[in-house]
């Protein structure tokens, strides 16, 4: 599996804050010492694909309330071995979502985050490497929810703490915010 775009692009990575700092070591030294960091089979943990996905004025960001978790977060998923994390973000936004189109509004890491999975069924707990990037998508648009979410939804970036308090969604409204100037 080939590393060597992704560790290209976290070198241009610049981390926003400690929490993100932290993100970006662990991430950049997971990649560096792990062949199989795509694959789900790498037990430990491995990379996953993630969207802030902004509607055009920049007003919402679309999260789905995920199925195992319970939680509302951003549309993500596995790599599954596909070392394109760009092209697995933008599968996995559509596919979770049923937009018919979505837009990279800049092909560079918006943000990076690790984060613990619990145990479920016969996988082990884990932990989730996510490297995301920035989206758009227009939020008149029908929405399918998929069967891995109970629910998703545009959510005003002002209401954003009434659905989580996940430092990680509440970092990336702010860097949203800070890059359009709003």
């Amino acid at each position: 599996m080939h590393r060597k775009a992704l560790l290209s692009q976290l070198q241009l990575y610049r981390p926003y804050a400690d929490a993100d700092r932290a993100a970006f070591q662990e991430i950049l030294d997971f990649v560096s010492n792990n062949p199989g960091c795509f694959d789900r089979t790498l037990l430990a943990g491995h990379i996953t694909g993630s969207s802030w996905i902004v509607n055009p004025d920049r007003t919402k960001a679309l999260l789905t309330h995920h199925a195992k978790l319970g939680m509302w977060l951003q549309m993500g998923g596995h790599c599954d071995g596909d070392s394109d994390v760009l092209a697995v973000a933008c599968k996995e936004a559509v596919e979770e979502s049923g937009l018919a189109l979505v837009r990279v509004v800049n092909d560079s890491i918006f943000d990076l985050d690790v984060h613990p999975i619990p145990a479920h069924n016969d996988i082990p707990a884990h932990r989730h490497y996510d490297v995301r990037y920035l989206l758009e998508a227009d939020d008149s648009l029908p929405l399918i929810v998929s069967a891995e979410s109970k629910e998703i939804r545009w959510v005003n970036n002002s209401e954003l703490e009434r659905f989580t308090t996940e430092p990680s969604m509440i970092r990336m409204r702010a860097k949203a915010a800070a890059m359009f100037g709003s």
